[in-house]
């Protein structure tokens, strides 16, 4: 059996087997090591196989099937590798829909295994039969049925290249009962190419050289981080370019932590509600540089407004991404490393001053009015601004950060001092939440060594709360934070901007989080007086097992700066 796991001898050697066993050494002549799951009677032959192999794969059996899509993704995120995920036909894979369709925003790499009816009962309305293909096909990178096992070698070989090469996303692969059943001649090939499949386009050279050039030009040049940077692992060759060229950069939610939060060149975080300075100042730059980013709508708000006085030199991996929201003046395809490493020695070394000290005037302003009174705040109740804070500081900017989606989504990226790469995790595109507690659960998983938080408004910890159960069975050591304002916070803010305090159904009456956590066998406390804070945070980080921290902040807490829906990025409100 060594055999059929050993990389170099697995390509020649040839055993008859199940499908459902060639399913597992599949996975494991990929390296694979974990995978996230729940069986089910579709996918029954393929976990019988695993029992042989349990002293090679470590199965995290989960609560729900949405919880082991997000445990793959915080997985994928901060070992960038391949997540796997198995569930079994019918509700079982219409569970993983939500994670497979946020993995495909965010561009997580994950290869999803989900069993199927027989294929003579296909079509015929059987016992739990959903057309997965069918459903998924528009989040996923590419998805396929295997209905003969002789297919299951080459297509597993398939999904994981196209799952992690060029712009990484899911990929969905259903086999049938019988295929999981029936014998054949295992034989395995890692795949390396496909003929029509062209992950990484060849970077133009006259392309090249019109961004020098603008660059070379310009007197107000500023430079979007977008996620792309950390999945071609460009963090290095960004710090030395923009350094070169003297360029401020902001970054969007999911570009955060490519450039450390110390560099004096990071000028904060875009969008709905990121930093005043480099919001405002989008529309006086003189060119504006996208890396490996979207223009998504939080980011870019009313496109009639955004950028126009500006060149754009959009790079991307992905060729459907250029002019799909903003026309970029000079495209630039191909990956953000390579990109960025063939225009350094092109672009010149400036200095910029006065257009720097723009963004530092600007940024004294939001300090002064924003940024102090959230993290040192003289408000009777604790604000979520001083909670990351203190996080922040008994960390020291080193911990994995997981959050789901919400007001205390955007307070964390906002004041939490990343020091490190690959470490925030969370929802972006798609905005899921319940994300949080399995993507931290996968996270710590997948990077036992690091510190893992993660931070939960009241509303999203209650929509995955099973996978305590998770973390109970497997001794999973995250420190989770509830910052409980008794509404669905986010929603409540706009109500009372845009909607005059109509509080229609965000209010909720929750249940004793310690006590629920409690009966997992996991230890917590509930904060409400700000002089136990630091004590609290201190005692959750120290603790050796998992930790529930519940924080109750300010009821009507609002985060600013915040560009209304459909404003421009100049309309920023500071209050």
């Amino acid at each position: 059996m060594e055999t059929l796991v050993n990389e170099k001898q697995i390509t020649t050697a040839k055993k008859t087997m199940s499908g459902a066993e060639a399913v597992i050494c599949s996975l494991l002549a990929e390296g694979v090591e974990t995978i996230f799951g729940y069986p089910g009677g579709a996918i029954m032959p393929i976990y019988d196989a695993l029992y042989d192999y349990m002293d090679q794969v470590n199965h995290i059996l989960v609560r729900h099937e949405q919880g082991a899509m997000h445990a793959a993704q915080g997985f994928a995120r901060v070992r960038k590798e391949v997540g796997v995920v198995f569930a079994t036909s019918g509700p079982g894979a219409t569970n993983l829909i939500t994670g497979i369709a946020d993995a495909h925003t965010d561009s997580t790499p994950i290869v999803c295994i989900t069993g199927q009816v027989p294929s003579s009962l296909l079509g015929t309305d059987a016992f739990q039969e959903t057309d997965v293909i069918g459903i998924s096909m528009p989040v996923t990178k590419w998805n396929h049925q295997i209905t003969d096992a002789r297919e299951i070698p080459e297509i597993i070989a398939k999904a994981f290249y196209i799952a992690k090469s060029g712009r990484p996303g899911p990929v969905v692969i259903d086999i049938t009962k019988d295929a999981q059943f029936a014998s054949m001649e295992f034989e395995y090939q890692k795949c390396s190419k496909i003929r029509t499949y062209h992950p990484v386009p060849k970077i133009k050279e006259e392309q090249l050289q019109q961004a020098a050039s603008l660059i070379n030009k310009s007197e107000r040049p500023f430079l979007l981080v977008g996620q792309g940077i950390l999945i071609s692992e460009a963090q290095d060759i960004l710090r030395s370019f923009i350094e070169k060229a003297n360029i401020p950069a902001a970054w969007t939610i999911l570009g955060l932590s490519a450039l450390e939060n110390s560099h004096p060149l990071n000028v904060g975080m875009l969008g709905m509600h990121g930093n005043y300075a480099p919001n405002l100042l989008t529309n006086e730059c003189d060119v504006l540089i996208a890396v490996g980013m979207r223009f998504d709508d939080r980011v870019t708000g009313d496109l009639t407004k955004y950028a126009r006085q500006a060149k754009v030199i959009h790079i991307d991996i992905d060729p459907s991404e250029i002019d799909k929201n903003v026309k970029a003046d000079v495209p630039l395809i191909g990956d953000a490393k390579q990109v960025l490493e063939a225009l350094l020695p092109l672009v010149s070394k400036k200095r910029h001053g006065p257009w720097l000290k723009r963004f530092k005037d600007l940024h004294k302003i939001e300090v002064e009015k924003v940024i102090t009174p959230a993290l040192y705040p003289q408000t009777p109740g604790i604000l979520m601004g001083e909670v990351i804070r203190h996080i922040s500081e008994a960390t020291k900017g080193e911990a994995i950060i997981v959050t789901d989606v919400g007001q205390h989504q955007m307070v964390t990226s906002r004041y939490y001092n990343f020091k490190h790469p690959h470490s925030n995790v969370t929802s972006g595109g798609l905005g899921t939440m319940g994300f949080a507690l399995p993507a931290a659960m996968g996270a710590k998983v997948g990077m036992p060594e690091r510190p893992v938080v993660a931070i939960i408004g009241d509303g999203g910890f209650q929509m995955t709360l099973q996978e305590l159960g998770t973390i109970f069975q497997y001794e999973i050591p995250v420190k989770i934070v509830i910052l409980n304002n008794g509404f669905l916070g986010m929603v409540r803010q706009w109500q009372q901007m845009f909607f005059e305090r109509r509080y229609s159904f965000t209010e909720m009456k929750n249940p004793d989080f310690i006590a629920i956590a409690g009966g997992f066998s996991i230890q917590g406390q509930k904060v409400s007086d700000r002089k136990h804070l630091v004590a609290a945070v201190k005692e959750m980080l120290g603790h050796p097992a998992a930790y529930l921290l519940e924080v109750v902040v300010e009821k009507e807490e609002n985060v600013f700066p915040m560009i209304p829906s459909g404003a421009a990025v100049d309309d920023i409100r500071m209050e």
